[in-house]
């Protein structure tokens, strides 16, 4: 099975990041993920160049947007300035022809009715201009988040899918293993279940995790060092035949580990 196959790497030189892991694909950060500053580019040479030599390359580039980010929040001075960095992320990837904007799908308090998290996230989209696609991903933790479990992804997307945007194509889904496993959710069946609901997965973050199944702990392991089975992760990525992206420690060469153990188990 042919699948293109890459990692999260430091935002400074992403193209020297893929060629040490040889992956044909790379997922990076625009600036600081813990605040609301707007998004730059840290490659020196800048966003023409960036493309330019990522397609020469034949790498493709995708963009996780800020952690900060939660346009369901029923708080104003949370919900208000996501939108706007989430809108800024995206205009700014699409400057270096990503192939997707990575976003969580957030969530509202514990005293909040869901329901309005969705509608703030219907209200998103409505508004959102989307040159690039902006990818929703599942979560791993919190009581009140939107995309934890299927039922809330389902609640999710028939919000997303009542914006009326006019580019709604440009919305899909990031598939996340170790959050799935955290949120209780069991791999085995996860991307027939997902599939129901979205009709399409875009992109797996492919990760092992650190804790237990149902922890809600969103601790990325390596593959062969973590508590879910490697052959479930090999699975998720061949029956999506997404994309994939390994978020899992670099330490000791573990991203291109992980990436080699995809490539030796993954059938044509």
């Amino acid at each position: 099975m042919t699948v293109k196959l890459g990692a999260h790497v430091d935002q400074e030189d992403p193209l020297a990041e893929a060629a040490d892991r040889g992956a044909d694909l790379v997922q990076f950060f625009l600036g600081n993920p813990q605040d609301y500053k707007a998004p730059k580019l840290a490659y020196a040479d800048g966003e023409e160049a960036l493309k330019e030599r990522a397609a020469a390359a034949g790498v493709d580039l995708y963009v996780h947007a800020p952690y900060r980010l939660n346009v369901a929040n029923t708080n104003n001075r949370i919900r208000i300035p996501s939108r706007k960095l989430l809108q800024q992320t995206l205009d700014k990837a699409a400057e270096i022809d990503v192939k997707g904007v990575i976003v969580h799908g957030g969530h509202v308090g514990d005293e909040d009715d869901p329901e309005a998290g969705f509608d703030n996230w219907r209200k998103c989209i409505e508004r959102a201009e989307l040159p690039v696609p902006l990818l929703i991903e599942n979560t791993a933790g919190g009581e009140n988040a939107m995309a934890r479990q299927l039922d809330r992804i389902a609640r999710l997307w028939d919000a997303v899918q009542a914006s009326g945007n006019d580019r709604l194509e440009n919305v899909g889904f990031c598939l996340d293993t170790c959050h799935f496993h955290a949120a209780g959710e069991e791999l085995p069946t996860i991307v027939e279940k997902v599939l129901a609901i979205t009709g399409r997965i875009d992109l797996v973050h492919a990760n092992g995790s650190r804790d237990e199944f149902g922890s809600g702990a969103d601790r990325h392991s390596n593959f062969e060092e973590g508590h879910i089975d490697p052959a479930d992760i090999v699975a998720v990525v061949q029956a999506a035949g997404a994309p994939v992206v390994v978020e899992t420690p670099n330490a000791d060469n573990g991203q291109k580990t992980d990436l080699d153990y995809l490539r030796a188990h993954l059938t044509a």
